[in-house]
């Protein structure tokens, strides 16, 4: 099946782009609680963290991009960490002090990340300017970008700041929680099909598609700025 046909690849891509429509949204029950409520809630903070991360489609498909040729565990864990580490600071440090940051923008950001792994991944940067930017710093860069991101949506509901800090950080471990779980997924996925040759035949496929799901969420983006700003 897949030594013939490129399905697979574009199956990862745009499964995770199917639920757009849904991603990053609130819900009304979890807007009524957010709005009302009171002091510390670590267990539903980190609840909604989780969900907001395993329906992030913009972070997985970043995170796609950025295991994507990496083969060890070890190595994963450690370009994860440094994601983790950059949205972990910006999220925090956005809700605690109250950096308001436009979240059509932030987001756009977000989708020009996932532009730019796909292209990384293809080798564009070495084929035009000769040389391979260090992925490990681009990788924490775009995480502080990520977690602006994060933070933009916490900040629209303007909620109690009694408890603030333990109720960030628990919506902080259930994004940790959620990316493990989506990222989980995002690898068994993979791992299955790198058994079959397809997966290095069809990469460059899949990183192209990679690119073109991150312009469109770009173009998506910079639509809703524009249509805010009449």
């Amino acid at each position: 099946m897949f030594k013939n046909r490129p399905k697979f690849s574009i199956l990862l891509i745009f499964c995770l782009l199917s639920i757009a429509a849904y991603s990053h949204g609130v819900d009304d029950k979890t807007q009524s609680f957010l709005l009302g409520n009171k002091g510390i809630a670590f267990g539903p903070f980190l609840y909604i963290g989780a969900k907001h991360m395993i329906t992030g489609y913009d972070h997985l498909l970043f995170l796609v991009g950025v295991i994507f040729f990496l083969y060890r565990i070890k190595e994963i864990l450690l370009y994860v960490s440094f994601f983790t580490l950059g949205h972990s600071i910006t999220l925090l440090l956005g809700v605690m002090a109250d950096i308001n940051v436009n979240a059509n923008l932030i987001d756009a950001t977000i989708a020009l990340s996932i532009v730019y792994k796909g292209f990384d991944n293809l080798g564009g940067f070495k084929q035009i300017i000769g040389v391979q930017p260090n992925t490990k710093i681009a990788v924490l860069v775009f995480g502080l970008f990520h977690g602006f991101g994060l933070a933009t949506k916490l900040q629209e509901f303007k909620f109690d700041k009694d408890g603030l800090f333990m109720n960030l950080l628990g919506f902080n471990l259930g994004v940790e929680i959620g990316q493990f779980l989506a990222l989980g997924l995002v690898l068994i996925l993979i791992g299955v099909w790198r058994k079959y040759d397809s997966y290095m035949k069809f990469s460059r496929l899949t990183n192209t598609l990679l690119m073109a799901a991150g312009f469109l969420l770009f173009g998506f983006q910079l639509t809703g700025y524009f249509t805010s700003m009449q």
